[in-house]
C-alpha cells in the first residue's frame, strides 16, 4: 500500500467512514497500516501515529451502533478515548458530558456513568 492512498487533506468520514465496515482482521490491519503511513506524513514518529490512528479510530466508532464499535475495537485494538470499550446509552453519554462540563476540566471515571 502507498503512504498517498489519503490525499494529505481528508476528511474523517473518508478516512475512518471505511473502517466502520471492515469484518476482517487481515483487511483492518491493511487499513490501519495505510493510516499510520498517512499520519507519519505530518511528521509523527511511527509510533506517535499509531497512537493517534487507534483513539481516532476508537473515537469516530462511539458514533455507530454498539455492534460496529464493539468490532471497530476488536479489529483496531483500540477502544473510546472516553468510554472504554463499553457503549454508553445516549442518556448515558450525555450525563457524562454534563458532568464532566460542570466539574472542570478532569475527565470523570467511567465508573460515574
Amino acid at each position: 500500500m502507498n503512504a498517498n492512498d489519503f490525499p494529505e487533506r481528508v476528511t474523517l468520514e473518508e478516512k475512518y467512514g471505511p473502517a466502520m465496515v471492515i469484518t476482517e482482521q487481515a483487511e483492518a490491519d491493511g487499513y490501519f497500516e495505510r493510516c499510520v503511513r498517512h499520519g507519519m506524513l505530518f511528521g509523527n514518529s511511527r509510533e506517535e501515529a499509531e497512537r493517534i490512528e487507534r483513539e481516532n479510530l476508537g473515537y469516530y466508532a462511539g458514533y455507530y451502533d454498539a455492534e460496529t464499535a464493539e468490532r471497530v475495537h476488536r479489529l483496531f485494538k483500540t477502544e473510546h478515548p472516553i468510554f472504554g470499550k463499553r457503549t454508553p446509552t445516549a442518556e448515558e453519554a450525555f450525563a457524562f458530558g454534563r458532568k464532566w462540563a460542570t466539574e472542570g476540566k478532569e475527565k470523570p471515571s467511567q465508573e460515574s456513568l
